[in-house]
């Protein structure tokens, strides 16, 4: 336990205004500058994080080496002609001591006149207080970055979510719990890539800015580019574009990008998000159901050392073999209703019967999935691939081998949530074409996400695309499921925000 635990840190600056707090603090700004010391230095020689020094602490401290360790102080306590300090870095916290017999007066004022939150350097050796805390004996401190804001109060001043989101920076300071969620995003990001690698996919780069937007049912941002007077949109997604690449003979490629939809903001959504969209040629949607489930076996093991994760009320097991079954017989497993063999008119009445809100239910598809949507999908709990997607809500995906009402599609659900969509890509230009042309016409009946026709993607399939399998799916809504949090914007870290009001 550290020496100045269960005492009371620094006096409590809570009930003084914050205007009094920042100013105190800028005239001690004013106070090290007199005294000859810059409270914003260039450099300090760090020998140690906090984790490396306490993980040979055996050797550093019977050697008696002296070691450089830099830091966040975020607890202080003043005992008299000694001053008990916590300082942080990335890595952990250690505990430092100070003592006036050995640094001298002067020094001892000054680090007695900093402040929680201040980032300092110090230098000294180790050894154990009577109270078994392993902790460095200071023999020289510098201060790095005078903090002229104090720190919000980790159980009482930063509990608020919307504060936390706007303020990721001090959430990140006292909350370390949150700095491991991110440091696992980028462990799960690693992941994917050393997996695509290993596989012989190639990274690759598609632009952002684009004349069309495709590859997905969505509206777009839109801007205006200045010297070609023309409107661009920002990318809904990668697929179009990655596609013309399989058609120039890349035969497997991927790429880890930023998508934009200007839609609704929940725990499940945020109008920037990122992405991986990958391509397969001469695979179709069974061969890329196969790899999703290898990788997502590897991300599980890769972050947690099992198979087995908890995800809220819910522990997932990637280990066995996923369940896969078409939208249809889900729809009929859970209902006793099998619309396959109706027409539009029979599945629209069935879908009010059944107390399915039935507007914008503009074709068969999508009552399908409306169905699928308000009985089956909350369900899936345990890894499953929903497949075979009615053509209407599928204008880029292969018709299905067996039945041309269908198409050779697949999401996979887990908790509850999509985690991701895959196609045996459409590759006949001029089917192409219809389902483009038919997105239109959705489009002139008031459809604002359907797709738009395309003419330079339909001849770049006329130069021949070869049979593919593509896959895309959300990283942060995969971040959120690996590492049990509720919300897209916990694992972004600078979430969209509506404006603060004054």
């Amino acid at each position: 336990m550290s020496e100045n635990k269960n005492k009371n840190p620094e006096p409590d600056e809570i009930q003084i205004p914050l205007d009094e707090l920042i100013e105190t603090r800028r005239q001690k700004v004013n106070y090290f500058r007199s005294e000859g010391i810059n409270p914003y230095p260039y450099k300090f020689e760090r020998t140690h994080l906090a984790s490396e020094a306490l993980a040979d602490y055996e050797r550093l401290s019977t050697e008696n080496i002296i070691i450089g360790m830099a830091g966040r102080i975020m607890l202080k306590r003043k005992m008299g002609k000694a001053i008990f300090a916590d300082i942080h870095d990335i890595s952990g916290r250690m505990q430092v001591y100070l003592k006036i017999d050995n640094v001298g007066e002067k020094p001892f004022e000054y680090f007695d006149k900093l402040d929680l939150g201040d980032i300092i350097g110090v230098q000294g050796k180790l050894f154990t207080t009577r109270t078994g805390e392993k902790t460095v004996m200071v023999q020289k401190f510098e201060l790095l970055s005078k903090s002229l804001h104090p720190l919000p109060d980790k159980h009482a001043g930063l509990t608020d979510k919307e504060t936390r989101y706007r303020r990721r920076y001090a959430d990140l300071i006292v909350n370390s719990e949150v700095r491991q969620t991110f440091a696992q995003r980028s462990k799960v990001i690693s992941s994917i890539r050393e997996f695509l690698n290993s596989k012989g996919f190639l990274e690759v780069e598609t632009p952002i800015l684009q004349p069309l937007y495709g590859g997905a049912s969505a509206r777009p941002f839109m801007t205006h580019h200045n010297t070609l007077d023309v409107n661009l949109y920002l990318r809904i997604a990668d697929e179009l574009y990655l596609k013309r690449l399989i058609v120039g003979g890349f035969e497997r490629i991927w790429e880890y990008c930023k998508d934009f939809r200007n839609e609704g903001m929940d725990r499940l959504h945020n109008p920037e998000f990122s992405m991986v969209e990958l391509y397969w040629a001469y695979a179709d949607y069974n061969d890329i159901m196969k790899l999703y489930e290898e990788l997502l076996r590897k991300i599980a093991f890769d972050l947690h050392g099992k198979y087995k994760i908890q995800y809220e009320d819910y522990e997932i097991d990637f280990e066995p073999d996923f369940k896969a079954i078409s939208m249809i017989d889900a729809v009929k497993e859970a209902t006793g209703i099998d619309l396959l063999p109706m027409d539009f008119a029979q599945a629209k009445q069935k879908a009010k019967s059944e107390g399915i809100y039935s507007d914008g239910l503009t074709n068969w598809g999508k009552v399908v999935s409306a169905f699928f949507e308000a009985k089956v999908e909350a369900n899936l709990i345990q890894p499953t691939f929903i497949k075979d997607f009615p053509m209407d809500i599928s204008p880029l995906a292969k018709v299905h081998r067996e039945n041309p009402k269908l198409t050779e599609r697949f999401e996979i659900f887990i908790a509850g949530l999509e985690m991701g969509n895959a196609f045996s890509e459409l590759n006949d230009p001029d089917d192409q074409r219809r389902r483009f042309m038919a997105q239109t016409e959705q489009r002139k009946a008031g459809d604002e996400e359907a797709h738009q026709l395309d003419e330079d993607y339909i001849t770049a399939l006329m130069y021949g695309m070869p049979p593919t399998g593509g896959l895309g799916f959300g990283i942060d809504r995969l971040i959120m499921l690996m590492t049990n949090s509720h919300s897209i914007r916990d694992v972004i870290f600078f979430p969209q925000m509506r404006p603060e009001q004054e």
